[in-house]
């Protein structure tokens, strides 16, 4: 008796420590059923309830609501006391933030940064502590997320058990929306952003299309207006290492996002385009795009649709160690080339107001194939990749030279009646400042020769295109005016969104169609020598 009452504290203490390391290790809702379903909302929830509980690197926090009134959930890993802004900005470190389920039918990303906080609370990627903080949004298009159904994206390799949807509960698209800010997620990134400030932000996406051999393919910000360092360290040097890295360590191959269009097809290049790899638009209603004109790393990820589900979640976790290992290797300099960037002025630069694809090669393409496969609930056709390769060159079009610009002034001035661009212009972190009527002398007036108009309604917009020219204008401001400086971190962004001939600014979107008025654009600027 004795005997084994010696013994049973320690079976006591196996089965607590075994009871631990189950806590420890939860399994995602995926990996339960065997790669047939992909993680509720609930589940995540309670997936990061308890790996925060496990570990004292990981802190829990909400960074704003979706649609229907979800909190958009976040991680922050890191040594710092909590997860807020101030404990993060205090720590000094690289900040790298790392975004899911933007598009609700791509979920690979969503299920991978859950494995990879299991991970971080069972002591795994110890050195990333050492010099980051990540901020982890699994689920960011939480809505799409729970509307489930059989039928979204039906030739994707599963899961096979469904899937949500695309657009969010308001019927719109998040990553068309970083311009314009009509959705509460896009506002609510833009708010972390401003708060958080990270150095690093990488969105992951699955792609369909061409049937090439990439596991997983990538771009970098593609707007002509992104800092140049940012956009070469980027193209030149990170991806380029990560896609060394993973090809000797895992087999993957990786390369910039691209698809080979058919002959026919109106997209990319437009119907009887040159036989080529195509990248995607430019404008930063994209979120990477976005994040390049805000002086920050944006990098895109697309898995490939006909892996299998489980697969492209194994492919898209690799994808996202191997970008936070280099960024952990790299940290001080990430922050030097923003802060630098931050601090480099845009006044008086000629600045891109729309883009063209820019033609370079031949490059050696790696195709593929894929065989057909049934799901096994829906009958529908599903693709699946081919352990196939046919090297094929071809001219590559992967980047964007600047098709039209325009002189970047010293500010821009508009009236306070628009009080939704203002508020816009605020949500994005711009700076507004308040000045009072009366004469100017040297201001600028952009008179609208054309215009032109959309057919058909894009994100609840019909899209527009001003043509014109600025032109001196001798005006007394009545009533209060509002001022935005070119000369701030964010005058890039500033740029994109006020000037009148911008693709992808506020006239563009149609925002200012109820104050153009007798040709006349609503914002004047206040003009500059150009830069030397």
């Amino acid at each position: 008796m004795r005997r084994r009452l010696l013994v049973l504290p320690i079976v006591l203490s196996l089965v607590s420590q075994a009871a631990s390391a189950q806590a420890v290790a939860p399994l995602t809702r995926a990996e339960r059923s065997q790669f047939r379903e992909t993680s509720r909302y609930a589940d995540v929830v309670a997936f990061l309830d308890t790996v925060g509980r496990a570990s004292p690197l990981i802190h829990l926090a909400t960074f704003g609501y979706t649609w229907e009134g979800r909190a958009l959930p976040l991680a922050v890993v890191g040594r710092v006391r909590d997860a807020s802004p101030g404990a993060v900005r205090a720590s000094g470190k690289t900040v790298v933030y790392l975004q899911g389920d933007i598009h609700a039918g791509e979920v690979e990303g969503k299920e991978g940064l859950l494995q990879i906080l299991r991970d971080v609370a069972r002591g795994g990627h110890a050195a990333w502590a050492d010099s980051l903080v990540l901020l982890v949004a699994p689920i960011f298009n939480a809505d799409g997320n729970e509307r489930i159904a059989l039928n979204h994206r039906p030739q994707q390799h599963g899961p096979v058990a469904g899937m949500g949807t695309r657009p969010n509960a308001q019927g719109l698209n998040i990553n068309r929306d970083f311009t314009k800010l009509d959705t509460p997620e896009a506002r609510a990134q833009a708010a972390l952003m401003n708060a958080y400030d990270p150095h690093v932000l990488v969105d992951l996406h699955t792609t369909d299309g061409t049937f090439h051999a990439y596991h997983l393919t990538y771009a970098p910000p593609l707007h002509p207006n992104t800092d140049a360092a940012i956009s070469a360290l980027l193209r030149d040097e990170w991806l380029p290492a990560i896609t060394r890295s993973a090809k000797r360590k895992y087999g993957y191959e990786f390369h910039d996002y691209g698809n080979v269009p058919a002959p026919e097809s109106p997209w990319a290049a437009g119907p009887g385009a040159e036989r080529g790899w195509y990248t995607y638009d430019w404008r930063p209603r994209f979120s990477n795009h976005y994040w390049g004109l805000r002086n920050r790393f944006g990098i895109l990820s697309e898995t490939y649709s006909y892996l299998t589900f489980g697969e492209r979640i194994e492919v898209q976790r690799r994808f996202v160690e191997e970008i936070v290992d280099w960024a952990a290797a790299n940290a001080t300099r990430i922050r030097r080339i923003t802060a630098e960037a931050d601090r480099r002025g845009v006044v008086g630069m000629e600045m891109a107001v729309t883009a063209r694809l820019r033609r370079t090669g031949p490059a050696e393409i790696l195709m593929g194939e894929v065989t057909e496969e049934r799901n096994p609930y829906s009958g529908e056709v599903m693709w699946r990749r081919r352990d196939v390769v046919r090297p094929e060159r071809m001219p590559e079009f992967i980047a964007y030279y600047a098709a039209g610009t325009e002189r970047a002034p010293a500010a821009w001035l508009l009236p306070d009646s628009l009080g939704d661009i203002a508020d816009r212009l605020r949500a994005h972190g711009i700076r507004v400042e308040r000045v009072a009527g009366g004469a100017i002398s040297g201001a600028e007036e952009f008179r609208v020769d054309s215009a032109t108009t959309a057919r058909n309604e894009s994100e609840g917009h019909r899209e527009r295109r001003l043509f014109g020219a600025w032109r001196p204008a001798q005006r007394t401001l009545a009533g209060n005016w509002l001022r935005v400086s070119a000369a701030q971190p964010l005058g890039r962004l500033a740029f994109t969104l006020l000037e009148p001939r911008s693709d992808d600014g506020f006239a563009a979107w149609g925002l200012l169609d109820a104050w153009l008025k007798d040709n006349a654009y609503p914002v004047l600027r206040i003009p500059t020598a150009p830069s030397r």
